[in-house]
């Protein structure tokens, strides 16, 4: 389960400042968590605020090809199979990582997919305007790990009390 705090809309244009990633199995306490550097001079401060954090605080975050790079080694360490991307809203998510995969490594270990936690609830309750986020056990406080563990709690409520059938 990944979730990203960006300062604007999209990568390259704007810069992904950080972001977290939860295990998803019992207890929840494989985790991830990285802080980048910008790599633009734009951002847009009303979308740097939800992140609690200023541009100059970001600004000594850390080299994004490192922290790709000792992502895509974390993700190697805890994955027993092909990892899948799964976030709140992948759209934009996926967007981030994957962009930030390839331009800086070359690579995304997740390929080419990944799928939408809301979506899969959608389909289990067969009802387009459902929301899953009161399956969340963690306050969702836009720090990236935070969120990102109430997400997953949320998919294993659906796996444990649902029936959904993923593979963990």
């Amino acid at each position: 389960m990944v979730d990203v705090e960006t300062d604007g809309p999209i990568p390259g244009d704007y810069s992904m400042i950080s972001f977290g990633a939860v295990l998803v199995n019992e207890p929840l306490n494989q985790t991830f968590y990285g802080q980048l550097k910008p790599v633009s001079d734009k951002f847009i401060p009303e979308a740097l605020a939800v992140s609690n954090h200023t541009r100059e605080e970001t600004m000594g975050f850390n080299d994004p090809a490192r922290v790709m790079q000792e992502f895509k080694q974390w993700i190697n360490s805890v994955s027993k199979d092909r990892p899948i991307f799964i976030s709140d809203n992948n759209g934009f998510d996926w967007m981030f990582i994957c962009w930030y995969f390839h331009h800086f490594i070359g690579e995304n270990p997740f390929g080419f997919s990944s799928q939408n936690l809301g979506s899969l609830y959608k389909g289990i309750m067969k009802d387009t305007f459902q929301t899953f986020k009161q399956l969340r056990k963690t306050t969702h406080t836009h720090h990236p790990v935070d969120d990102a563990k109430g997400n997953a709690e949320a998919l294993l409520t659906m796996k444990r009390e649902m029936g959904l059938k993923i593979k963990l």
